[in-house]
């Protein structure tokens, strides 16, 4: 070659002028590298240019036909996929106008030139994924219906092809067209039909009534009436045998278009099912469809599904028996030998999780199963859990050797399973947890069979099936029907031994339960798909979250703590972030365990002497790819690092040492897809996340073990507020918030910890001071971020009472204006988040004596109330709640000293503003009446008796009246109930001479007697035995109308149909039992003669009956808390009797000796029992 020719390469000469040219380059070794213009360019230019030439044609041309046959076939003849050429760029207007041209020059009369056309409408709109514009799809519409009209039947075939990929993705607005093609003679119903011979047309037909069902989110629903006609078409579909003159392949395209119309008819929102059996002929086939084509199910189906608990439906037709145990390994060693040493170096290098599992337990051949299912033995040196179908996870497995017809036969049964699965998710999620109970035992199994055929379920795919996706789909379905099965599971318990005779249902569920622990088990151990395996981890945290471990023998959460335990160190990230959701799930679920605590306390990960060691388990795959174990150089910050509890990791749990480091240490080696930097990268941020959420929940559950790392946890929150990802910042926010909660939880009245196991004051005080001398000040003042204000400032809420006050003085007034000024914030949640923060602060005993604060707090809540967010409005009614809640306090603990101090138009405003906000929204409602019966029982006599006061206490009354009649949501009634018994405990309240005090007592009356909710009634009832003094109740008439309430109250406390309220009967009777004898005990002489003529005859007989029960402590139990407070000893109850039997006998009245034999039989029944 010359030197011209080494120095310089020309482009070819080319004859056509719309070729490329390519300018001349020269050749070095400096020279970027030659990359040809990309096909896409050439592809528009000659679509743009095919579409001019299509625009200048005429209708009248005499060479019409001949030029748009050629300029069809040269359109038709590109590829414009995008996933091919992600160059093309082709303008959907430049489609339409194309489309609508076209569609215009080929009449309906030019068969072929029409078949032609739809075929170029199809192509064009599937690959360009074209979003036509209203005309254009109207235009397109009519043309093909009306080619379905007048053209032959042999071109229906591409006219509904095309037809379905119009419609695709617009079916709201072809409602105008579905009757020609869905009515009773429509040309979809008649091609679609069981009975149509031809499979290509039903094909079709079928794709177009899926795309007709399909709806893009935000769209309407199809009509029920068209909907229905869908469903039906698709189940007889599903439901019908395949013919025998037709291909199999066929039959299967045939059958998966109707499991995707399907699936799209059941995605369409929630769905009601006609007839009761409806459900259950879907369920079967559906059933039936995810087994076609596995190997080895020959069963005979059943063709509905019943929803009782019945033995398996399925049988074994004449299935062919196993060879003997020898010659099968015999005969099985041959073609699986490759198979088998694939299989090895890729779990044993990659995966090396059969040391993990106990080998009695997680043997999948300890499973008896079908002869076809069943897994050739496998002779491999280390311990395997592997099928020796899932040793290769690609679909390319289906590729058969000996020809591409079985091969693709599989693949086409693989698709099947998978839309029969697909569909079993839409029907899950479709239909009512409720009616779907019925069917739980045809999809999950109770218990492993010992011996015959075990029945074929969702566990069976999930184990056995040779595709990845359909075991993904099958985890899938799974996960959706635990996720809603708490409440459905909340009656196993298997804690007794179960009676021989029968089998009680909850020991069925709890079996179920065991089963599906074992089951998933082995898939977590036995599957190589990441994506398959990061399904298994959220199907078993599912399951751990509904499950009631609680009242489930102990041992089913130490295995699988320990199996997920080297999958936090997994190369796939979201198989890292689903194993630390499971980890997040066991620390949530009815937390605190004994089961767990104990596993928390125990090192790395609960390993067990002779096991695994914790640091080889948790290796990553390519640690233990590169060598031994022994070999590495552990780094002292690696979160898989083994430590024990006497080697510096003191009492913290593994967990949340290893949750701290997956947050804050560099990861040794970076993930798939992951450049190592030159100081180590941090895990991805999903992982680190998920992380802060386990740590969330662990804190939140089990408090009490993280006192040795609380410093570490502050330190690691503040790291996360000085980080630039708002996700991460939230999160540490959250962490501080949710550990702040956990301590207050453990110094509550109510709580059983010892004081011992409680994190000391000092230490939360030393915790929080760090922290609010942090980032966490900053984040408080981040207006660019006001998500993160309002995290910070829940966080600020969530301080120990008893450590704020031992804060330095600087700190508290820092965190007082810091809320102050946020409750002024622009934006919503910030000013929400502020004014709470503001209602927690007042209930601490160091703030709530300060008139200066009260009074700052006040008018800030008052500014709050007048705020247009409704969510604002709402958390300024409970935070004002708590502020006359602690002005309660206040006033039994420091007395009229602080009710002197506080300015009476402050709380002339706060009363105002109360009664507005009880005529507010719902949520609102119910914390204004807790301040209006707060702020009543509050004012004194002397502010009661101004004139400035009058009023607005008649309207505040009125409103609680109002509410306490008012058809409103049960806790607002109960509210008010509650408020109107609060404020009648003020000795100062005019109940006797107000004209509202009427309305009052017959608000409550009303409700005790005849609301349908028993905690109304008993609050009612509590409300009325409030009043300390006779004459709060008025004249004599009253008095006694109030007795005779109390008593039809006795009489309608077993009135209802609901067991959720006939629960709290005991309790109401209880609270009336108490009402009744405090007005006997303030009782007059003018309502002795009332009191004689109600507790006389048969009445009086059932209230004696129900007054010693409430004497001797037998009625109330448990909702004695509902009782109003009534916490006297059965002895003082008796005594009270004794005195007021005392009372009486001195008081002269008529009928006295009927009243006081009353009171007589009580106190002897109660001697005599």
């Amino acid at each position: 070659m010359s030197s011209e020719a080494g120095l310089l390469l020309s482009p070819a000469s080319s004859s056509r002028s719309d070729g490329p040219v390519f300018p001349a380059v020269p050749l070095s070794a400096d020279a970027v590298p030659f990359t040809p213009q990309e096909a896409g360019g050439r592809r528009e230019r000659q679509f743009s240019r095919c579409g001019a030439k299509l625009r200048t044609l005429r209708a009248d041309s005499e060479q019409l036909r001949e030029e748009l046959n050629s300029l069809f076939d040269q359109i038709i003849s590109e590829n414009y996929n995008s996933a091919a050429e992600p160059s093309v760029n082709i303008r959907p207007e430049e489609v339409c106008v194309l489309l609508k041209h076209a569609s215009r020059l080929v009449p309906l009369t030019q068969e072929h030139l029409l078949v032609k056309l739809c075929r170029l409408i199809h192509h064009l709109l599937n690959q360009l994924k074209v979003i036509m514009d209203e005309l254009t799809l109207e235009v397109l519409l009519s043309y093909v219906t009306g080619a379905l009209r007048v053209c032959s039947t042999w071109t229906h075939a591409s006219v509904l092809l095309a037809l379905s990929t119009i419609v695709y993705g617009n079916g709201p607005q072809c409602h105008r067209h579905l009757g020609g093609l869905l009515g009773e003679d429509g040309v979809l119903l008649r091609y679609s039909a069981p009975s149509q011979s031809d499979t290509e047309l039903k094909h079709v037909a079928l794709k177009c009534l899926a795309s007709i069902c399909l709806r893009i989110p935000g769209q309407p629903p199809l009509d029920d009436q068209y909907r229905s006609v869908c469903f039906k078409v698709f189940l007889k579909t599903l439901q019908s045998p395949k013919p025998p003159d037709t291909d199999e392949l066929f039959h299967c395209m045939v059958v998966q278009a109707a499991l995707k119309g399907l699936q799209y008819c059941l995605s369409g929102g929630k769905w009601k099912f006609v007839a009761a059996d409806e459900l259950g002929f879907l369920l079967a086939a559906l059933k039936r469809l995810m087994f076609q084509g596995a190997p080895g199910v020959n069963v005979d189906w059943a063709a509905v599904l019943h929803p009782v608990p019945l033995p398996p439906y399925e049988s074994r037709a004449d299935a062919p028996k196993p060879p003997p145990a020898s010659k099968a390994a015999a005969g099985a060693g041959k073609p699986n030998k490759k198979r088998r040493s694939k299989g090895k170096g890729k779990k044993t290098s990659e995966e090396g999780r059969g040391e993990e599992g106990d080998e009695d337990e997680a043997e999948p051949a300890s499973e008896p199963v079908p002869a076809g299912l069943r897994c050739p033995p496998l002779t491999l040196s280390a311990p395997t859990f592997y099928p020796s179908w899932k040793q290769n996870t690609s679909d390319s497995e289906f590729s058969d050797p000996e020809g591409g017809a079985q091969g693709k036969l599989r693949l086409y049964h693989t698709g099947m399973r998978q839309g029969a699965l697909h569909c079993l998710l839409a029907v899950v999620k479709g239909v009512e947890k409720r009616t779907l109970y019925g069917y739980w035992s045809c999809f999950i199994p109770d218990a492993p069979v010992a011996g015959g055929t075990p029945a074929l379920t969702l566990l069976t795919v999930i184990l056995k099936d040779p595709s990845p996706k359909v075991r993904t789909g099958a985890l899938q379905v799974l996960s959706s029907i635990l996720e809603g099965s708490r409440q459905f599971l909340a009656v196993a318990e298997d804690t007794a031994s179960p009676r021989t005779s029968y089998t009680p249902f909850s020991f069925a569920l709890a079996a179920a339960v065991r089963e599906l622990h074992r089951s998933l088990s082995l898939a977590l151990l036995s599957e190589t798909s990441p994506q398959t395996l990061t399904q298994v981890i959220k199907c078993l945290a599912n399951l751990v979250s509904s499950a009631p471990y609680h009242r489930l023998r102990p041992g089913l959460l130490s295995p699988l703590w320990r199996q997920v335990c080297p999958f936090v160190r997994h190369r796939d990230v979201n198989v890292r972030v689903s194993a630390l959701t499971l980890y997040g799930a066991l620390v949530s679920t009815q937390a605190p365990l004994p089961e767990v605590q104990l596993l928390l306390q125990q090192p790395e990960g609960g390993s067990a002497a002779g096991s695994l060691s914790p640091q080889d388990s948790a290796l990553s795959w390519r640690q233990r790819s590169s060598g031994s174990p022994s070999k590495r150089t552990p780094n002292p910050q690696s979160p898989h690092v083994s430590r024990t509890p006497g080697d510096g990791g003191g009492s913290s749990p593994w967990l949340l040492r290893l949750c701290v480091a997956l947050v804050t240490h560099p990861r040794e080696e970076p993930s798939d897809g992951e450049a190592a930097g030159p100081g180590g990268a941090l895990e991805p941020s999903p992982v680190r996340l998920e992380a802060l959420q386990v740590l969330c929940l662990l804190v939140k559950g089990y408090v009490s073990l993280v006192p040795a790392c609380l410093s570490e946890i502050g330190q690691m929150c503040a790291r996360c507020l000085e980080e630039s990802d708002p996700s991460i910042q939230l999160h540490g926010a959250k962490l501080l918030e949710e550990l702040g909660t956990g301590i207050i939880q453990q110094y509550r009245a109510e709580s059983l910890m010892p004081e011992s196991a409680r994190v000391p004051v000092s230490q939360v005080v030393q915790f929080w001071s760090e922290v609010l001398s942090g980032p966490l000040n900053r984040a408080l003042q981040n207006e660019q971020h006001h998500m993160l204000q309002k995290s910070a400032c829940d966080a600020l809420s969530s301080i120990l009472p008893q450590a704020f006050a031992q804060l330095p003085d600087k700190t508290q007034l820092m965190c007082i204006t810091m809320v102050m000024g946020l409750t002024y914030s622009e934006d919503t949640l910030v000013k929400r988040a502020a004014v709470r923060t503001l209602g927690v602060y007042i209930l601490f005993p160091c703030l709530r004596e300060d008139v200066m604060f009260v009074a700052d707090t006040a008018n800030t809540i008052l500014a709050a109330l007048e705020d247009k967010s409704p969510n604002v409005r709402g958390k300024a009614a409970w935070s004002l709640g708590n502020l006359t809640d602690s002005l309660i306090m206040n006033k039994e603990r420091v007395g009229a000293e602080f009710q002197e101090e506080l300015s009476d138009m402050l709380l002339l405003k706060m009363l105002q503003a109360a009664t507005r906000a009880a005529a507010d929204k719902e949520k609102i409602k119910s914390n204004a009446m807790r301040a209006l019966g707060s702020l009543l029982h509050f004012l004194r006599e002397s502010q009661l008796s101004r004139s400035a006061f009058l009023r607005p206490m008649e309207d505040a009354v009125q409103a609680l009246v109002q509410n306490v009649q008012s058809a409103a949501i049960m806790k607002t009634r109960w509210n008010a109930c509650y408020a109107l018994g609060n404020a009648f405990r003020n000795p100062a309240l005019p109940l006797d001479s107000a004209p509202w005090s009427d309305d009052a007592f017959a608000a409550l009356c009303h409700v005790v007697t005849s609301c349908t909710n028993f905690k109304v009634r008993i609050k009612s009832a509590s409300a009325l035995a409030a009043p300390a003094r006779r004459a709060c109740y008025g004249d004599a008439q009253r008095y006694a109308g109030i007795c005779r309430a109390l008593a039809r109250a006795y009489e309608n406390s077993k009135d209802t149909d609901d067991f959720l309220e006939y629960c709290y009967s005991d309790s109401l009777r209880h609270t009336i039992s108490h009402a009744l004898l405090h007005l006997l005990g303030v009782s007059g002489p003018q309502d002795v003669p009332a009191l004689a003529r109600l507790l006389d005859g048969e009445e009086g007989r059932s209230i004696r009956e129900h007054l010693v029960k409430y004497l001797r402590a037998e009625e109330g139990g448990e909702g004695e808390k509902y009782s109003g407070g009534d916490a006297f000893s059965p002895q003082q109850r008796v005594r009270d009797v004794k005195q007021t039997l005392a009372r009486l006998e001195a008081v002269a009245a008529p009928d006295k000796d009927a009243l006081l034999g009353f009171l007589q039989q009580v106190l002897k029944a109660c001697e005599e029992l």
